[in-house]
């Protein structure tokens, strides 16, 4: 089913986002990661929207959707959550299936504790919860804040947003990289040149330390409230690791998980074969 892109207004902020099929079926959110857009999932909306309702919103300063500077709009975790908690009641979304991976977790994970209510399930795609998940890239930007080495940290962050970052971190630990389509980190480089658009990915960038204390409570809120969950998982991925993905395991009993050999954008390779892993899940 075709594709549609609509926009709506929160807070004065116009939010851009994918919706495909019928709203009458079952809703997934979708909810991307850094430094991408809801362009990240196009394929696999594609391959699911004959049989759900998909919803996959750009955040502020992300893809499409406004992007007001630094000094305008905080560029947290928390505060971008609180965007698309509103986002979600502006669309009337009151039951669905929630869809995260990288940066979407911190976000996913805040709205599933905060109203767990909403939550039918839980897929999860390289994004974590659990401190054994932390990959080579993690661990290396966790050592220079361990050490306060700040031109070190910059530098590497300057180089995930660069062009070659993007193309590593869609490349690097794909099964099979020669085949993957360019448009989707060509699409995040083209964001990034625009004015205004590496602040506001380091300001999120520079904030995500603030996910780490909150693993906790999202780990008490899967002991908890115990939603069905999907992971699929790149087991090649440098920044979350497959221990990441298995961690899940250990508070979560209606849970299954499939690895996949690639990398951290799995979608690039695996949009059929994660398609098919969740309308069998969901059904």
């Amino acid at each position: 089913m075709k594709e549609r892109t609509n926009l709506v207004t929160i807070d004065g902020l116009s939010i851009l986002y994918r919706e495909a099929g019928k709203s009458n079926e079952k809703t997934i959110l979708l909810l991307h990661g850094f430094p991408s857009s809801s362009y990240m999932y196009k394929d696999l909306i594609a391959e699911l929207s004959d049989e759900y309702h998909l919803i996959a919103p750009d955040y502020p300063g992300f893809g499409l959707s406004s992007a007001p500077s630094p000094s305008e709009f905080e560029y947290t975790f928390d505060n971008v959550t609180q965007v698309m908690n509103k986002f979600i009641d502006a669309l009337k979304l009151d039951s669905f299936y929630v869809l995260v991976q990288d940066y979407g977790g911190p976000i996913g994970f805040r709205i599933a504790t905060e109203r767990p209510e909403l939550i039918k399930g839980l897929i999860i795609q390289n994004a974590n919860a659990y401190m054994e998940g932390l990959g080579e890239w993690a661990r290396k930007i966790g050592g220079y804040h361990k050490v306060n080495d700040m031109e070190g940290l910059n530098k590497f962050k300057d180089y995930l947003l660069s062009y070659d970052g993007l193309k590593d971190q869609h490349l690097d630990g794909a099964l099979n990289p020669l085949k993957i389509d360019p448009t989707s980190y060509l699409l995040d480089n083209a964001f990034l040149e625009r004015t205004g658009a590496k602040e506001i990915q380091s300001a999120m960038f520079f904030n995500y330390g603030s996910n780490f204390p909150k693993y906790p409570e999202w780990q008490n809120y899967f002991k908890t409230h115990q939603p069905p969950t999907l992971v699929v998982w790149g087991k090649n991925d440098k920044f979350f690791n497959k221990a990441g993905g298995q961690a899940y395991s250990k508070d979560l009993k209606n849970i299954e998980s499939h690895f996949f050999n690639g990398g951290h954008f799995l979608l690039d390779e695996y949009s059929n074969e994660v398609a098919q892993k969740i309308k069998e899940f969901i059904k």
